[in-house]
């Protein structure tokens, strides 16, 4: 914690509610360091508090003294009142007021306080200083709240299906497609599941119910893939195909209803989407043939554009 400074920066002579003189408040904090000096500190808490008719210089001591003492709640309370019955700032108080924040993990408030100092007084090297801590410590505050929240989520992608209460048909077909956590499940399109022997609609809904129940859903990893996949198309493609034609939605082309719905099964909403696919994951859709194969290679043929290739 920081003292009062004897550079006449943060002296803050009376607010209009003390009528306390100079001279006064100096024989009022002489005597309470003296107090304090003599290992009597709350002897002098108790006299700064009958003594002090809310003059800030005498309050701040007070606070300061009763922050020593480890009761930092009320020190709080009173640079809190000091901060907010000055005319003008009262630096140290925002200081010290900072230092509470920061040991308590509030990084934002400790920085609202340096805010205030330096914006009176820009050249503040303490505040300056303290502040690129208080900055430094933010970041690695949320740094370990991001790893923290990453971990809970590694663990829940590791949870075993075997966990969760479905149908021995869902269990058994999962078990079959070597799909045994929900990290799996994520890795894995409804079409994909669907196309599965003795795999129905039924089964279906049960996995998406008890995915939905931890925030996730079928495919969400691939979504992320393909997202990215199809950025990379739209870089590599410039030359070949313009921006509006990737986006040009399923719906303006002329598809036959089964190919129609196997895109939907598998999302694609967009040229540009489709583009991102391969043949074996078209045929993989169940009733998806070589005709509704064929039809989507012309289709896309007729922008300059084709399935994409597995490397």
């Amino acid at each position: 914690m920081f003292e009062q400074s004897s550079n006449g920066l943060d002296t803050v002579i009376g607010d209009g509610s003390s009528s306390l003189t100079e001279s006064e408040v100096e024989r009022i904090l002489e005597k309470a360091v003296a107090m304090d000096k003599d290992g009597d500190r709350n002897g002098a808490v108790e006299y700064l508090q009958a003594e002090s008719q809310n003059h800030p210089t005498i309050l701040f001591k007070l606070a300061y003294l009763l922050d020593l003492a480890g009761e930092e709640e009320q020190a709080m309370n009173i640079y809190l009142q000091i901060t907010r019955s000055t005319e003008r700032p009262h630096l140290n108080a925002l200081l010290n007021l900072a230092v509470i924040h920061e040991d308590h993990g509030d990084f934002n408030a400790a920085e609202k306080c340096l805010k205030q100092i330096l914006d009176t007084n820009p050249n503040h090297e303490r505040a300056r200083l303290f502040m690129k801590d208080v900055l430094s410590s933010r970041d690695m505050y949320y740094d370990e709240e991001q790893a923290r929240d990453m971990a809970k989520h590694n663990a829940l992608l590791d949870t075993p299906v075997t966990d969760f209460e479905l149908s021995v048909r869902a269990r058994n077909c999962l078990k079959k497609m070597q799909i045994r956590t929900l990290g799996d499940l994520l890795k894995v399109s409804e079409s994909e599941l669907l196309s599965y022997k003795n795999f129905g609609e039924t089964s279906l809904v049960e996995i998406k119910k008890m995915l939905t129940m931890k925030g996730l859903r079928l495919g969400q990893n691939l979504e992320t893939h393909y997202t990215r996949v199809r950025d990379e198309i739209l870089q590599e493609l410039k030359g070949q195909a313009s921006e509006a034609v990737l986006n040009k939605p399923m719906s303006q082309l002329d598809f036959s209803v089964r190919s129609r719905k196997a895109l939907q099964l598998l999302g694609v909403q967009t040229v540009g989407d489709l583009a991102t696919r391969t043949e074996a994951e078209l045929m993989g859709v169940k009733n998806f043939g070589a005709t509704s194969l064929d039809e989507v290679k012309e289709k896309l043929a007729h922008f300059g554009l084709s399935l994409r290739n597995l490397d």
